[in-house]
């Protein structure tokens, strides 16, 4: 069972990364912030193989502008996944 966690305030999302390498883990949190205003990341160790996990909290209560470098899915808040789980979601 997982410990109890704090939820975000309105408006503000928790968003956690991993990644193979740090490097991977910054590229994405880059695409966040250009898309959403985001507090100072922090990252942290994941695993035993060198993996990165990096968390990131991001205000979504200021959407990104329609522009070619945005995917139409994030701004209509429509997964491109089509509602499947990761195997390792609950």
């Amino acid at each position: 069972m997982r410990p109890m966690e704090t939820m975000p305030s309105a408006g503000m999302a928790e968003v956690r990364i991993v990644a193979a390498s740090p490097e991977a883990a910054r590229r994405v949190a880059e695409v966040l912030r250009h898309c959403f205003p985001a507090a100072e990341q922090r990252s942290y160790p994941a695993g035993h193989d060198g993996g990165t996990r990096l968390h990131i909290t991001v205000d979504t209560t200021h959407t990104p502008e329609p522009d070619a470098a945005v995917p139409p899915w994030l701004v209509t808040g429509k997964s491109a996944t089509r509602g499947r789980p990761h195997p390792d979601e609950v």
